[in-house]
C-alpha cells in the first residue's frame, strides 16, 4: 500500500470521525435543552395540576394568588398556525407542481433561488412589513378596530414558512421516477393527469412531510407574531380577533420576571410545552419523510 493511498484512508478516517461526532453533539445539546427546561419547569406543577396549567383560561401570572393557565395561549397558537397552513399549503403545493413539473429548466433555478431567499429574510423584517402593510389593510378591510389579529399573523407566516414546503415538496415530487410519466403518458395520459394522478400521490409522503415541516417551522416562531397579532391573552373564537402565542407569552416576559420564581418557572414549562409540540410535529414530518424514500426506491 502506497503511502498516498494510508493518507488518503487516514482523512477519510478523520473525516468520518468528525462528522459523527457532529452528529453526536447536536442530539446531545437536544438533549441538554430539554433537560434544562425540565428542570426550571417541572416546579411549576408543585404548586399547580398539569391540567389546570394546560386547561386554565386565565393567565395572571402577578396577581395574588397567581394563574397559570395557558389554554388561552394554546388556542393562540393553534389558531395563527391553522391559518398560516390553509393560506400556505396550497400556494406552496402550486408553487412546487410549478417548478417541478411546468416551469422552463431556466425560470425553474431562478423560482428556487427567490424562494430559498425568502427563507434568510429576518423574522423581525417581515414583522416590520407586517405592521406597516398587513395591519392596516386588514383594519381597513374588514372594519375593525385594530389590525393586530390572528390572521395577520397567519399571513405573515404562511410567507415563513413557504421556502420550506416548496423546497421538500419539489423534491419530492421530482423523485418521482421516470419511469412512472413515462408510463403514464404511454397509457393517454395528459400532462396535467400525470401530475394529478400519479405524481401527486407517488409523492403524498414527502408533500406531508413538507407541510408538517413548514407547520413546525411556524409554530416557533415568535418575533414576527409578537409584532402584529396584538398580545391578548383572550381564547380566539376567529382569525379577525386579537391572540397571544406561548412563543410570544416567553419573549415578552422572560426578561421581566424574577428569576427563580413561579412566574420564571412557568415560562419554562410553557417551553416544554411548545418543545413536546414542535418535536411531535417533527417526528411525525421526519416519519413520513421516511416513508416517502421507502416507497420511491
Amino acid at each position: 500500500m502506497s503511502l498516498r493511498t494510508r493518507l488518503t484512508r487516514i482523512w477519510e478516517f478523520l473525516i468520518e470521525k468528525a462528522i459523527l461526532l457532529a452528529g453526536l453533539a447536536c442530539v446531545l445539546f437536544v438533549v441538554l435543552i430539554f433537560v434544562f427546561l425540565l428542570r426550571e419547569g417541572l416546579r411549576t406543577f408543585s404548586h399547580i395540576s398539569l391540567g389546570d396549567f394546560l386547561l386554565g383560561r386565565k393567565w395572571y401570572p402577578i396577581s395574588s394568588p397567581p394563574r397559570f393557565g395557558i389554554l388561552s395561549m394554546i388556542c393562540g397558537s393553534g389558531m395563527v398556525t391553522l391559518g398560516a397552513a390553509l393560506l400556505g399549503v396550497p400556494l406552496g403545493l402550486a408553487s412546487a407542481i410549478y417548478i417541478s413539473e411546468v416551469a422552463p429548466p431556466r425560470l425553474k433555478e431562478v423560482l428556487k433561488t427567490g424562494i430559498e431567499l425568502l427563507a434568510a429574510i429576518p423574522s423581525v423584517v417581515i414583522g416590520f412589513v407586517g405592521i406597516t402593510v398587513v395591519v392596516p389593510f386588514l383594519r381597513v378591510a374588514f372594519d375593525l378596530p385594530t389590525g393586530q389579529t390572528a390572521l395577520a399573523g397567519a399571513i405573515l407566516l404562511s410567507l415563513m414558512a413557504m421556502p420550506t414546503t416548496v423546497s421538500i415538496a419539489e423534491d419530492a415530487i421530482s423523485s418521482v421516477p421516470r419511469r412512472y410519466r413515462e408510463a403514464a403518458l404511454a397509457l393517454g395520459a395528459t400532462h396535467w393527469e400525470y401530475i394529478y394522478r400519479v405524481a401527486l400521490k407517488a409523492a403524498a409522503p414527502g408533500i406531508v412531510a413538507a407541510v408538517m415541516l413548514g407547520i413546525g417551522r411556524v409554530i416557533g416562531e415568535t418575533m414576527a407574531v409578537m409584532m402584529v397579532t396584538g398580545n391578548a391573552a383572550l381564547i380566539p373564537h376567529s382569525l379577525l380577533q386579537p391572540v397571544r402565542t406561548m412563543t410570544a407569552t416567553i419573549a415578552a416576559e422572560m426578561g421581566e420576571t424574577v428569576k427563580g420564581s413561579d412566574h420564571y418557572a412557568a415560562l419554562f414549562a410553557i417551553g416544554i410545552v411548545l418543545f413536546a409540540i414542535t418535536f411531535l410535529i417533527n417526528f411525525v414530518a421526519d416519519s413520513f419523510l421516511h416513508r416517502s424514500r421507502v416507497t420511491l426506491r
